[in-house]
């Protein structure tokens, strides 16, 4: 039986809510510490996480308008596979930038749209859930 539930501790180094997520494409997979970000509108790849999952950037045609600190970032609309844990895999669509200054981070739309999160801070934990399966 899937888990409907994964729990990750904070990283020692810098006790932000990083997460393992193995992202794929075409064949190709990668799994990448991602930062998870509830203030985050949309979900952020960097361009070298992109290129590893073999995406063209010259073939991609939607751009994306980033906000806050990434506004100044070129972007474009990449569809992803994403697998936590254990969970069931899901599509998430992401903010691919043309620079590697972002981490991987997954924001509202659709990371918070597949997922329920609970961040403890002060417990230094994170859960994510498969949509309406948390319980709480």
């Amino acid at each position: 039986m899937t888990p409907s539930v994964e729990h990750f501790a904070y990283r020692q180094r810098d006790l932000l809510p990083f997460i393992p997520i193995e992202l794929s494409r075409a064949g190709r997979s990668s799994v990448v510490d991602a930062l998870v970000d509830s203030g985050a509108s949309v979900n952020v790849l960097p361009y070298r996480v992109g290129l590893l999952l073999g995406a063209d950037w010259d073939e991609l045609n939607v751009s994306v308008t980033l906000s806050g600190n990434m506004a100044s970032e070129a972007a474009k609309g990449l569809i992803l596979t994403a697998k936590i844990g254990q969970l069931p895999s899901v599509r998430l669509a992401f903010a691919w930038c043309r620079s590697d200054s972002v981490p991987v981070i997954p924001g509202q739309t659709n990371f918070f749209q597949e997922f329920d999160v609970f961040i403890s801070g002060s417990r230094r934990f994170i859960e994510v859930a498969q949509k309406n399966q948390s319980g709480r």
